[in-house]
């Protein structure tokens, strides 16, 4: 049966519901999955919003983007950090990392889950592994920081508990506001 096709007999209506699976993050080959949807959510980021190509080059410097990326495993790995990989099917379809924010704080960053798998939980489960792992970690908190264009994006965060972090200003980049949210682990 492929995922997606309804079940036969006995008048039943349920589908059949695509294997997510999240990963943690510890082989070079995964880390070489994770490069690779990094860059596409980079790709996506300048596709969708082309009016902020300056604000996105200047945080892709700032965060030293391509160096984060050779150093993946040991810049997002145990003990202040982590490292997630979704698979949807088998197949490479998402990511999220944490790193440490503060004392006691956690930061969820580049959550990026491929067009053909999105609305099929893989982003949610990305980030509740996030938040269990971040409290194994010994986080208290976690804070993460989007645009209020990503429609997406923000409707997920607050159903999982994130609300305005009134500890972080919120900064302006062009006709976008980019929002601090906060959640108790």
């Amino acid at each position: 049966m492929l995922p997606g096709e309804p079940l036969r007999g006995a008048g039943l209506k349920a589908r059949v519901v695509s294997a997510v699976s999240i990963e943690l993050v510890r082989t070079e080959a995964q880390a070489d999955e994770v490069r690779a949807l990094a860059r596409a959510f980079v790709a996506w980021l300048r596709e969708r919003y082309p009016d902020l190509q300056a604000a996105i080059d200047e945080y892709l410097a700032l965060e030293d983007f391509e160096g984060q990326l050779r150093r993946l495993r040991v810049v997002f790995a145990p003990p202040d950090g982590e490292c997630l990989l979704a698979r949807l099917d088998g197949a490479p379809v998402g990511i999220v990392v944490l790193k440490r924010h503060g004392d006691g704080v956690a930061e969820m960053n580049r959550l990026f889950v491929r067009a053909t798998a999105r609305r099929k939980g893989v982003g949610r489960a990305l980030c509740t592994r996030l938040m269990e792992r971040a409290r194994e970690l010994g986080y208290g908190a976690m804070v993460l920081s989007a645009l209020d264009r990503h429609e997406e994006a923000l409707p997920l965060y607050r159903s999982l508990g994130f609300e305005p972090d009134a500890r972080a200003p919120e900064t302006v980049s062009g006709a976008s506001r980019e929002m601090p949210l906060r959640r108790v682990l």
